[in-house]
């Protein structure tokens, strides 16, 4: 049944702070089952915490499975949402749609399996089951529990051709090929550089950038071991070995492999990078941060101590059609799907 009073589409009425927030920024949100009538109730089936989250909490307890799995269960009941403190970030869920409010304009039904494309740090979320079938050493997490889309959240039916972890993997990094995409459309074949681009989104970005018209793409990773997979996948002109940390190096890495870069895609779980991408593109270039790790300050004087004449922009997980895009990606293109059946 779905409650008769009124509600804001973005989720303010499940904010249960003192200051008037949008639940992002909520230390805690209202998690009951009840529906307002532009809800929609979703029974989760899995959670799939984004990367710098799970890297800050097994580095934290260890590599500890069972501790990792105690504070996430801490966060969870406390804050009834999944809202990493340190990092800020949360990741997002797959489930099967068990309510809809007679106000949803989501487009789902009743029984829709779905993945949600809005984070977990804003869904209403309750662990039913202690995460009993989680071992705590991995970023997908199979879950019991429900979770509460607003008018506002977005959300897309999982494709029934594609095993559900892999959608999981391919939904909840796909606003980075749509981003990376738009801007490198805007440049006549411009260079591009994906730092990360052996991860879930850098994979995605090197396919999208070369869809986009990029003249020459530029993959950089941290090892190498890594190295040889993307360049058995297919995705880059060049791959090159770098501390993405180490500015210089990166600097002189990309110059060495083609660049400076036009483009260049932040697609790192790790702190520290902002003054290598910067160095990394060239005059009039972009470049794109789509990491949680990045300290968007430290981006912001770095560029301005450099006198870097480059527009920087922040990757926010939303571009209109990002979802399906990133599906034809994997769909059309062997050395991403290579890329992220691996990793599974």
């Amino acid at each position: 049944m779905s409650r008769e009073s009124t509600s804001d589409p973005t989720g303010l009425h499940r904010v249960l702070d003192d200051a008037v927030v949008l639940p992002q920024a909520a230390q805690r949100l209202d998690t009951s089952a009840e529906l307002w009538p532009d809800e929609v109730r979703v029974r989760v089936e899995k959670l799939n915490l984004d990367a710098a989250s799970f890297r800050q909490l097994e580095g934290k307890h260890g590599g500890d499975g069972d501790l990792v799995r105690a504070e996430v269960l801490d966060i969870v009941g406390t804050r009834g949402k999944m809202h990493n403190p340190v990092t800020g970030s949360g990741g997002m869920l797959v489930g099967t749609v068990e309510e809809v409010g007679p106000e949803s304009t989501l487009g789902l039904a009743v029984g829709d399996r779905i993945a949600a494309l809005v984070s977990l740090t804003l869904t209403p979320l309750v662990i039913e089951d202690e995460l009993k079938q989680w071992d705590g050493r991995s970023e997908q997490v199979p879950c019991d529990g429900y979770a509460v889309l607003f008018g506002r959240s977005i959300a897309a039916v999982i494709p029934d051709d594609l095993p559900a972890a892999l959608s999981l993997s391919v939904m909840d990094v796909c606003g980075a090929p749509a981003l990376t995409a738009r801007v490198v459309a805007d440049y006549a074949e411009p260079t591009v550089v994906v730092i990360g681009g052996g991860g879930k989104s850098g994979s995605l970005s090197l396919a999208a950038a070369r869809e986009a018209g990029a003249g020459r793409v530029i993959g950089v990773v941290p090892q190498h071991e890594e190295a040889e997979r993307l360049r058995g996948a297919g995705l880059a002109d060049e791959v090159v070995i770098a501390d993405a940390r180490d500015p210089v190096a990166l600097r002189d890495a990309v110059a060495k492999a083609g660049g400076p870069a036009e483009v260049t895609v932040v697609c790192v779980d790790v702190p520290g990078c902002e003054g290598g991408a910067i160095l990394a593109t060239a005059e009039g270039g972009t470049v794109i941060f789509f990491s949680m790790a990045t300290s968007f300050s430290a981006a912001a004087l770095g560029a301005e101590g450099l006198a870097a004449d480059v527009k920087m922009i922040v990757g926010n997980g939303y571009v209109p059609g990002h979802a399906a895009y990133a599906m034809e990606l994997l769909r059309g293109n062997a050395g991403v799907r290579g890329l992220f059946e691996g990793r599974l």
